[in-house]
């Protein structure tokens, strides 16, 4: 089985998230993991949540888009503002190949205020491109770095 897990990480509580993912995914497979990099973030709190909440996109490093190849994607975001990312945003309209696919879409928040809503922006969109199941976790940002918690939210979802 070959898995993707593909994230954009600001302050590194996502990153810690999907690597635990991939430490897991590696023992029942093949796994790729992906870090998207904004190129053009904003770099005030204030900035980064209205670029998110008006659902703007951005300029990204080079990364993989076709996911064709992988039977399993996994996509983690920060909440900002209600809404993902602007990085994830570019990402969700660019990749192909999510037809048929298994989706699991992770988050780390904050206060969780809009957790619900950013997943489900993220389901909408990889929805429309013909994914076919999705499965979701989140972390409370406060809980990244507890690795024995996100395992047993990542195991549990899997299941």
């Amino acid at each position: 089985m070959k898995n993707a897990v593909i994230y954009y990480s600001f302050s590194g509580n996502t990153k810690r998230v999907a690597s635990i993912l991939s430490g897991y995914l590696k023992e029942k497979g093949e796994t790729q993991e992906i870090e998207l990099i904004a190129l053009d973030e904003a770099k005030s709190f204030f900035g980064q949540g209205r670029r998110a909440f008006g659902r703007v996109r951005a300029k990204i490093r080079e990364a993989e888009l076709d996911l064709s190849g992988f039977e399993l994607v996994c996509l983690g975001t920060p909440v900002w503002a209600f809404a993902p990312v602007p990085a994830i945003n570019t990402f969700l309209d660019r990749c192909l190949g999510v037809e048929g696919k298994d989706i699991v879409l992770f988050s780390t928040y904050g206060s969780g205020t809009g957790n619900g809503r950013c997943l489900k922006i993220m389901q909408q969109e990889l929805a429309k491109k013909g994914a076919k199941s999705f499965k979701e976790f989140s972390i409370q940002q406060l809980k990244t770095k507890d690795k024995e918690f996100v395992l047993a939210k990542i195991k549990e979802t899997l299941l």
